[in-house]
């Protein structure tokens, strides 16, 4: 987490200069500078006290520090590639600490994903390309490319690639559960 970065950006929001926040603080131009670029580290206490001035406090400061990533690239993605000839990526690293949960999973032929045992909440899955089969307690659905799927999560649910090519599937759960 990059504390100078986020401290002047609220420092900004708030239309305030490193002089201004500074006397607030009662602490130096120069440091107040310092702390933006990251070239010295504050203390808890002085964290606190320039927080306050910015109208927030340590709870709400770091929580929006961690919630500020929108945007997320390939380097960001884990890979699981299981013995069964299916690859689960995560696609939003930590996804689990919000209200959904966004993979891709990628099946060869023939193979299939572990049964799901019922559990809370509701999960969204569209074909990207391929076709699959949806075991969703007893009932089989065929979903095919540009098609898809919306379960609540209360039965037991699976997909299959039953066809010759690989299918990919944008499957996305809330709350999160993979």
């Amino acid at each position: 987490m990059n504390i100078g970065e986020n401290i002047k950006r609220l420092r900004v929001a708030n239309s305030l200069t490193q002089q201004e926040l500074a006397d607030r603080c009662e602490l130096t131009k120069g440091y107040i500078s310092q702390l933006e670029r990251d070239l010295t580290s504050p203390s808890i206490a002085t964290l606190t006290d320039i927080l306050e001035c910015l109208g927030t406090d340590l709870g709400t400061f770091f929580n929006e520090a961690v919630d500020n990533k929108i945007v997320f690239k390939s380097d960001d993605v884990f890979v699981k590639e299981t013995e069964d000839n299916y690859t689960i990526n995560w696609i939003v690293p930590n996804a689990q600490k919000y209200k959904m949960e966004p993979i891709l999973v990628e099946l060869g032929s023939g193979s299939k994903t572990k049964a799901d045992e019922p559990h809370e909440g509701e999960e969204f899955g569209y074909v990207l390309n391929g076709s699959i089969i949806l075991y969703y307690g007893n009932q089989i659905y065929k979903v095919k490319k540009g098609e898809s799927f919306y379960i609540k999560a209360n039965k037991t649910h699976y997909i299959e690639n039953a066809g010759k090519t690989t299918a990919r599937v944008l499957w996305v759960s809330s709350p999160p559960y993979f």
